[in-house]
């Protein structure tokens, strides 16, 4: 069984509440999990209006298919988002 992890750094701007972010946040994350049916969780930063970072976790049995869900959710995160990434980290763990 490997794990893979792909966490996803974004600067915001122009929010002016938590609620707005909130939206953003839920928003990328329910697309993530309908598309690609992993889990994928706010990590870091909740308090900030002007930083988020996201994320996305699956598992298999096969690294590759692994990958390739990492690099098309990053992919899909790209195309629909407004907001900056600054960053991004990829992991895959073997067990």
């Amino acid at each position: 069984m490997n794990i893979g992890t792909l966490k996803i750094e974004f600067r915001l701007h122009g929010v002016s509440s938590l609620k707005e972010k909130r939206g953003i946040a839920n928003s990328l994350k329910q697309k993530l999990r309908n598309k690609f049916n992993v889990a994928v969780a706010e990590t870091d930063s909740q308090d900030s209006l002007h930083s988020l970072q996201l994320a996305m976790v699956t598992v298999s049995g096969d690294v590759q298919r692994i990958q390739s869900i990492l690099s098309k959710g990053l992919a899909m995160i790209e195309a629909i988002s407004g907001e900056e990434i600054v960053d991004v980290q990829t992991e895959v763990f073997g067990a």
